[in-house]
C-alpha cells in the first residue's frame, strides 16, 4: 500500500513540475512525461527507503 501512495504522490508532484516547466519554456504539457517522472521518482525513494536508507538498531 505504501508503494501505492508513493506513485500516487510522486504523479502529482511530478506533473506539477512537468506543468511549471512547460508553461516557461511555452510548450505543450506532456503526461507522458510526468507519468515516466513519477516512475523515477517511485523507484528512487522506495530503493532509498527500502534499502538504503535503513535504520540501525544497534543498543
Amino acid at each position: 500500500m505504501r508503494f501505492l501512495w508513493t506513485f500516487i504522490w510522486s504523479l502529482l508532484l511530478s506533473s506539477a513540475v512537468v506543468y511549471v516547466i512547460s508553461n516557461m519554456a511555452t510548450v505543450d504539457f506532456s503526461f507522458n512525461a510526468a507519468l515516466f517522472l513519477a516512475v523515477v521518482f517511485t523507484i528512487i525513494v522506495s530503493v532509498l527507503g527500502e534499502g538504503i536508507l535503513k535504520e540501525d538498531d544497534v543498543h
